[in-house]
């Protein structure tokens, strides 16, 4: 009998008995649609938080040094230097010193954080001036009081117009606005004030740098990078206890692990009702073969082999599958879909999870129903024939 009567013959048993077979796709469906619901969503925050980190700088290094004395520090001619000699590794480099600021023009009066940092931070950052200039080498080895403000700032308080405003009743010169980044309200990114960090150090009344931000070449040459600076602040400082290297990489790889690892555990859960359905498929496929048992005994009275009586029931329990497989990629993929708009984020089934989930359902169709494939195809046809 051919592979194509089979098909056949299977569709004819799947729906002459619907309510049936829909009961037997259920537990498919559902196991189906939790895969690729699940697996979309977590594909999806997987995308949300990577951009993320991009956005923040993925190639970016944080350099944070406890204050133990004047003798055990990371002088910034140092990391400098550093970035000079290894400039196929370091893209760059800024000192970052943070110093509260209570900027006021005229009777506005903002409380926030000024940061100190060198010519290179803004162009590091990948930040662009909407007005003025960036900070200059100039700006940072006389400590001139100049400042690059954010456009919340510039909207309260600077207005856009002015030339000047007051930090902590110092008058600064604002030399440059920088485009827009968040949303311009107080708690967002454009609410800041960069200075040269030898005057935030000077006003801060300290002679030591305590924190560096560094910029690897590319994502691939930040643990070389780490590595370098490790080496130096382990040269500087001796105790690693007093100092941490921390890549931006390293923790976004972090994060993603522990998303990778969330998303298996997910998948495992709903493969579970997979198992169950399985099972169901196999349970219904025996009661299939004992309605049939007179049908199985005619057939192999008239030639019937017993490859032809097992393909054609293991063909019916993966048909059986593999359209509940259907169904549970199509409802899946709505319910992903609408879960992301709901979350706000760009949710999409991804190609590799319906590939991966209809083989999964076929395999599970032709597991369980082999062995009631197996054993309609051994019934003896003269014991079929007799069954009643």
């Amino acid at each position: 009998m051919s592979i194509w009567k089979c098909f056949q013959m299977a569709m004819s048993s799947i729906v002459g008995n619907k309510m049936r077979s829909i009961l037997t796709m259920l537990g498919i469906i559902i196991g189906i649609t939790a895969v690729i619901a699940l697996v979309s969503l977590m594909s999806g925050m997987t995308s949300e938080i990577t951009d993320a980190f991009e956005e923040m700088g993925i190639e970016s290094i944080n350099v944070s040094i406890q204050d133990r004395s004047a003798t055990k520090e990371v002088k910034p001619e140092e990391m400098e230097q550093l970035a000079e000699e290894h400039s196929d590794i370091i893209a760059g480099q800024s000192p970052t010193v943070s110093m509260p600021a209570f900027i006021k023009n005229g009777s506005d009066t903002i409380s926030t954080q000024a940061t100190g940092v060198n010519e290179y931070y803004l162009g590091m950052k990948k930040y662009n001036i909407t007005y003025g200039r960036e900070l200059t080498y100039v700006d940072v080895e006389r400590k001139q009081k100049v400042c690059v403000i954010g456009t919340y700032i510039a909207k309260e308080v600077f207005g856009g117009d002015g030339k000047s405003i007051q930090i902590t009743g110092t008058p600064y010169e604002v030399v440059g606005i920088l485009e827009e980044q968040d949303d311009s309200t107080e708690n967002s990114s454009d609410n800041c004030v960069y200075i040269p960090y030898t005057l935030a150090s000077y006003t801060n009344r300290t002679s030591t740098v305590s924190s560096y931000v560094v910029y690897a070449v590319d994502q691939e040459k930040v643990e070389e990078a780490v590595l370098l600076l490790e080496a130096l602040c382990d040269k500087d400082i001796g105790d690693s206890d007093y100092y941490t290297v921390t890549s931006m990489k390293s923790m976004a790889d972090s994060v993603t692990d522990i998303l990778d690892k969330m998303e298996l555990m997910l998948i495992a859960i709903a493969a579970i009702s997979l198992v169950v359905a399985g099972i169901g498929i196999m349970n219904i496929m025996l009661v299939s073969v004992t309605e049939r048992t007179r049908e199985i005994g005619i057939r192999k009275s008239l030639g019937a082999k017993q490859k032809d009586i097992l393909s054609q029931f293991v063909i019916e329990a993966g048909m059986l599958s593999c359209l509940g497989g259907v169904i549970g990629i199509i409802v899946g993929s709505l319910l992903a879909i609408l879960a992301g708009k709901l979350l706000g984020m760009d949710i999409l089934p991804t190609p590799t999870s319906i590939i991966v989930s209809f083989t999964v359902s076929a395999m599970i169709g032709v597991f369980f129903g082999y062995m009631p494939a197996k054993k309609a195809a051994k019934l003896n046809p003269i014991d079929a024939l007799r069954y009643d």
